[in-house]
């Protein structure tokens, strides 16, 4: 077993809500491989979202084993949850998450003022790095407002990057995007995956997952498909084929 594999083992998930029980999740198997790039696939309600804060450690399963880089969560107290997170996992959401008034380099450095463990010296140099990564090299003093949708994803990105975790989990991270900018994100994602980057990425949308090498999806809280992409497609490839965006678009680009 590679240090970075993600196990779930008949893993159930039931919330209460008054008398009612819900179950989200309805005894899952999974392993999840270094270096892969997987997307969970799923109707509203199916049970990705409770997955991938399980994966994410940040809730518990009401029943089965989680192991993380060969570690069982279960037992973890709350601050050893929160060190897993920090060192071994990147977030990336739908909406961003960035701090309006703050730069992108300052957004970046954000979880490094939470590790307890100080493993990086140079935060700021770690964060101008994380945004030289995904292309943002010349917006580190850029306010979220002065960046397009798709830069402000790439910081989002950066921000995951920069705790050098071995797994980034992106929840639904196209949702709130055009169809350009989307490819501009995936393509991201495809070059931190060719890098080694283990990724998991939750959507709804068949023709992102399809930039995927892995599609897992669920339905009523069980794995109902699991199989690889057999070609996946080339987010940058497919970007390099659409028009130009518009002037007005190249304007927003260069605030």
């Amino acid at each position: 077993m590679t240090p970075e594999t993600l196990v779930i083992r008949n893993v159930a998930r039931v919330f209460a809500l008054g008398d009612v029980q819900v179950h989200a999740l309805r005894g899952i198997s999974l392993t999840i491989r270094r270096g892969e790039f997987v997307a969970v696939m799923g109707s509203s309600g199916s049970g990705k979202s409770t997955l991938m804060n399980i994966l994410g450690c940040l809730d518990r399963p009401t029943s089965g084993e989680y192991l993380l880089a060969g570690v069982e969560t279960a037992g973890l107290n709350r601050n050893r949850l929160a060190d897993i997170r920090n060192e071994k996992i990147g977030f990336v959401f739908q909406g961003f998450n960035l701090l309006p008034r703050t730069t992108a380099v300052e957004n970046v450095e954000l979880p490094l003022l939470y590790d307890r463990r100080h493993r990086i010296a140079d935060p700021r140099g770690s964060a101008v790095a994380a945004l030289q990564r995904v292309g943002l090299g010349e917006r580190l003093d850029h306010q979220p407002n002065q960046l397009s949708g798709g830069q402000q994803q790439r910081v989002a990105i950066a921000r995951a990057l920069v705790t050098r975790p071995a797994i980034i989990l992106a929840d639904e991270p196209t949702g709130n995007l055009d169809s350009r900018t989307t490819l501009d994100v995936l393509a991201v994602f495809q070059q931190l995956n060719a890098e080694g980057m283990t990724i998991v990425l939750v959507t709804h949308e068949p023709e992102v997952a399809r930039y995927c090498r892995r599609i897992v999806e669920l339905r009523d809280g069980q794995v109902r498909r699991d199989e690889p992409v057999r070609a996946p497609r080339d987010a940058a490839a497919d970007l390099s084929l659409q028009a130009p965006p518009d002037e007005f678009g190249r304007l927003l680009e260069d605030v």
